[in-house]
């Protein structure tokens, strides 16, 4: 069956609203015709609703769908069955075609009617049924000519459907699930910024001088905010800036050590303001069309509650000591892990629950989580599914920079998105090659990768030595590629001077010092961000995911894709990937993007200091084009039009005067 992840271990993703397409092989002995269906519940069900499904003949595949119209866990499975009455009909035409003589078969058409009449609870349709039951019996008083005619009568088709039981009903050996999220899971533009370092004037930021720019930040286009975390730092062991482990009286320390006098994952850091100060932050991003999404970072600084509270609730070491969080070289003294398999498990798993569910109870519905690869797989399976069972619709977001099989169980076991390997992808084959891995393979149905350009740990060579046409460029690839992205602040002032020579470490860094900036410095990114997540929102191709494909640039500097405006639904099977055989104006209306169905045609360099020039090899076949037609792309970033004829076509970049990239979208088509 499809879609079905790993024998039903796990449930697939899907969006409110998505039409999920469903694949089974089913097939009996003889040559008896067979009927199917899906069946399936959506959250708050306590019935089974049902959707047919078609048969095609020539790989015993059937094929059918429904919509899932609720967020929450959906549950699905297939059943099959002997269509005794189709049967029945189909020999029955094969003799009426061949001219024999059929006087028994009606005999044994009356019996199945009998049979359905019965059942059935309208005596105008029982009435009409032993009516057609006499008919068949009786050769002498009516003509053979009518009996046949009624014997292919629709109504009595759809009569015998419904009331013809099945002898044989064979159901699916499991029950598959289905996890449907809220739109903003598969599309959003992401924005991280320090609240502490959003005062203008240099000193402590609020939460109210960041309120004060969500205005500007709603005009750039952006759908969440995502603010490291906001509770009291530790006191001991306090990182001064550029990590240093001697700081001053005055520095503020990393976020990340959780926890001090004032409290822990459920309190604020005084300087940033109250509880009431924060959820009125909330209120204003939701009124400007965006969401606050927090940081849930599972660790603590020595100085957290939870140290004298629940010591055992930390890795103690033979000396009696509590082992802080370690990378040789690297000493991260200021933090403790936590032991989530210590013998006081149950409430220690408990306490990290409720601290997600008191941020909810003050309007937060989307979690970035520090660093998931660190803590049990089991315990975010167990957390998640705690969480979404009482709040379907909450977010969460891996930041799982890890190895593969890792990144892929997350996803797999129920968070929403996750960070991806897209910051050190820099060469046309790595694009390319990564790209289709996470859009192009059994991946799609259950990891969703959120494209952020750089973050406050990851500032990637590419952008240190390619100057500010790097991070158009970077910009670029990521709000295209794929509809979840994200930009870490100060990316739209080109910040990229690192710690140290090959380090990813910002100078400066801002997870350890108030870094106040002029948001709208001369030269800045913002037009263009502006610019991007309005093509974004105003075409559909760029909100979905299963819909890019790359294409031929005779230059490997310039890379060529398309954002197809309509996608066939594909079902994956033994890792392969194959088209759903239903008539393709039904599969792909089905899951047409939002917005219009236009097809958008990318081309970015990725030399940031040189001109190139290429010519791009346009997927005609998919566009609906032929070797002779003439269309009109328009360039979403500049607001050129251009008529290209046939395949190949002429694309020159010149980042150094700002032409990084053309967004085309096909606008106008020739002949066909």
């Amino acid at each position: 069956m499809t879609p079905e992840l790993d024998a039903g271990r796990y449930a697939v993703k899907r969006v409110i609203g998505d039409t999920v397409w469903v694949g089974a092989d089913i097939f009996k002995e003889g040559h008896d015709l067979l009927a199917a269906r899906a069946v399936y519940k959506g959250p708050g069900d306590t019935g089974w609703s049902s959707a047919p499904l078609r048969f095609d003949f020539d790989s015993d595949r059937w094929y059918g769908s429904f919509v899932v119209d609720r967020i929450g866990l959906w549950t699905f499975t297939v059943e099959g069955w002997t269509d005794a009455f189709g049967t029945w009909r189909s020999e029955l035409r094969k003799k009426v075609d061949a001219n024999q003589d059929v006087h028994v078969e009606l005999l044994e058409g009356a019996l199945l009617v009998r049979s359905a009449a019965r059942r059935a609870k309208s005596p105008a349709i029982r009435a009409s049924l032993l009516q057609t039951a006499r008919m068949f019996e009786d050769a002498e008083s009516t003509s053979a000519s009518a009996r046949i005619e009624r014997a292919f009568d629709e109504e009595l088709l759809i009569a015998m459907n419904e009331l013809c039981p099945p002898r044989d009903l064979t159901c699916y050996s499991r029950e598959l699930g289905i996890y449907v999220d809220r739109p903003q899971a598969r599309f959003a533009s992401w924005y991280e910024l320090f609240p502490r370092s959003q005062a203008p004037d240099g000193r402590h930021g609020t939460f109210e001088d960041t309120a004060q720019r969500l205005p500007r930040l709603a005009e750039l286009g952006y759908d969440v905010i995502y603010l490291p975390p906001i509770h009291p730092i530790g006191r001991t062991f306090r990182k001064g800036k550029n990590n240093s482990l001697t700081p001053e009286p005055e520095d503020v320390g990393s976020p990340w050590a959780i926890g001090n006098e004032n409290g822990g994952h459920t309190a604020i850091e005084p300087a940033l303001g109250t509880v009431e100060d924060f959820e009125r932050l909330v209120r204003t991003a939701n009124e400007h069309g965006m969401e606050i999404a927090l940081d849930y970072a599972l660790q603590c600084a020595p100085d957290h509650p939870w140290v004298k509270e629940h010591p055992d609730w930390f890795h103690i070491r033979p000396d009696g000591t509590i082992k802080y969080a370690e990378n040789p070289p690297k000493k991260y003294q200021d933090i403790y892990p936590i032991n989530f398999w210590c013998d006081d498990r149950q409430n220690l798993w408990n306490a990290c629950r409720d601290i997600i569910l008191y941020w909810i109870a003050r309007g937060v519905k989307t979690f970035r989580v520090d660093n998931p690869h660190t803590k049990p797989l089991a315990f975010w399976e167990w957390v998640i599914g705690e969480v979404q069972r009482e709040h379907p619709d909450v977010i969460f977001f891996a930041e799982a920079f890890t190895r593969p099989k890792r990144m892929k169980s997350l996803g797999k076991l129920g968070f929403t998105m996750s960070y991806t390997y897209f910051t050190w992808k820099n060469s046309a084959y790595e694009l390319q090659d990564y790209l289709e891995e996470l859009t192009d393979s059994p991946m799609v149905e259950y990891f969703r990768g959120n494209l952020f350009a750089n973050t406050p740990d990851i500032l990637n060579e590419y952008l240190v030595h390619g100057g500010p046409a790097a991070f158009r460029i970077r910009l670029l690839l990521a709000s295209t590629l794929l509809p979840l992205y994200g930009l870490y602040s100060g990316y739209e002032l080109y910040e990229n001077v690192p710690f140290r020579p090959g380090s990813e470490e910002y100078f400066d860094s801002e997870k350890y010092q108030i870094k106040p900036r002029d948001w709208e410095a001369p030269g800045n990114l913002n037009p263009m961000i502006e610019l991007v997540n309005r093509i974004r929102r105003e075409n559909g191709a760029l909100q979905q995911y299963e819909n890019l494909s790359f294409h031929t640039s005779e230059n490997p500097q310039v890379l060529f894709y398309r954002k197809a405006g309509r996608v066939r639904p594909r079902e994956w099977t033994g890792g392969r990937a194959s088209y759903y055989a239903v008539p393709e104006e039904e599969a792909t209306a089905s899951i047409v993007a939002a917005g219009d169905a236009a097809d958008l045609l990318v081309a970015v360099t990725l030399d940031p200091r040189a001109v190139q020039e290429t010519m791009v090899h346009v997927p005609l076949a998919d566009l609906g084009l032929t070797v002779d037609s003439a269309y009109v792309v328009h360039d979403l970033l500049t607001g050129a039009r251009y008529t290209w004829r046939g395949s190949r076509n002429y694309v020159r970049l010149d980042p150094m005067s700002g032409q990084i990239g053309h967004v085309f979208r096909v606008e106008v088509l020739g002949a066909r």
